[in-house]
């Protein structure tokens, strides 16, 4: 098995998960996330700035399947093959974001490109996002980050990893974390068998996603 598939394996095998026992997945891959919006002078969204720090298991596991010299060390050639495998594996999910303006979803370009990092024997990605369209802050915002298989956790630990730089004076800004038996109840008419099954499952991994929302009053 070389380095790619061993990616895939773990982490690049949702789409085996999500087809074939979505209603008992669960995540199998940690990461503490933060996001920063940034706006421009024209209050539009400029970028989304992402950070993912893996959890130790996971970064092992890739220490052990991309160390080609097996010196037990992710050199800059090495990280950058995992770079790129993440890049390719998370294409098809939109890099697990979702944006939406008023409630209709933002289509965002994939990134130009991810950075790998291994510290403190912890795997990290970073990576930026532009809106594929200039996106003008008005109305309600929402930002989030998300596996729609469940497969990976990504995590907002506090408030404060979820940030906008730039925000025009007359928007605010909240953190919006759902309370799983309050979502539960909420969508309880369209929580049937059959949406549970849906190979897809990107709504339901949504209902529980960490999100933040800005919400801007008239136009800027």
């Amino acid at each position: 098995m070389n380095s790619g598939q061993a990616f895939k394996v773990a982490i690049g095998g949702l789409v085996l998960l999500a087809a074939t026992t979505p209603a008992r997945v669960h995540p199998h891959v940690f990461a503490q996330a933060t996001l920063e919006v940034m706006v421009n002078a024209d209050h539009e969204v400029e970028s989304l700035g992402h950070v993912w720090r893996f959890d130790d298991l996971f970064s092992s596991t890739v220490l052990l399947e991309f160390d080609e010299n097996s010196d037990l060390v992710l050199d800059d050639s090495e990280l950058a093959t995992v770079a790129g495998v993440v890049h390719d594996s998370l294409a098809e999910f939109d890099y697990f974001q979702f944006v939406s303006v008023s409630g209709a979803p933002v289509a965002m370009q994939a990134p130009d490109q991810l950075i790998a990092t291994y510290e403190n024997d912890q795997l990290t990605i970073l990576f930026q996002s532009h809106p594929v369209e200039p996106m003008k802050l008005d109305g309600t915002a929402a930002f989030g980050v998300y596996d729609p298989t469940f497969y990976t956790a990504i995590d907002f630990y506090e408030d404060g990893d979820l940030v906008v730089r730039g925000m025009p004076t007359d928007c605010s800004s909240a953190v919006i974390r759902p309370d799983a038996d309050e979502a539960l109840a909420t969508n309880q008419d369209t929580l049937t068998e059959a949406f549970f099954n849906d190979p897809a499952g990107t709504d339901y991994s949504k209902i529980f996603a960490t999100r933040l929302e800005v919400t801007c009053g008239g136009t800027n």
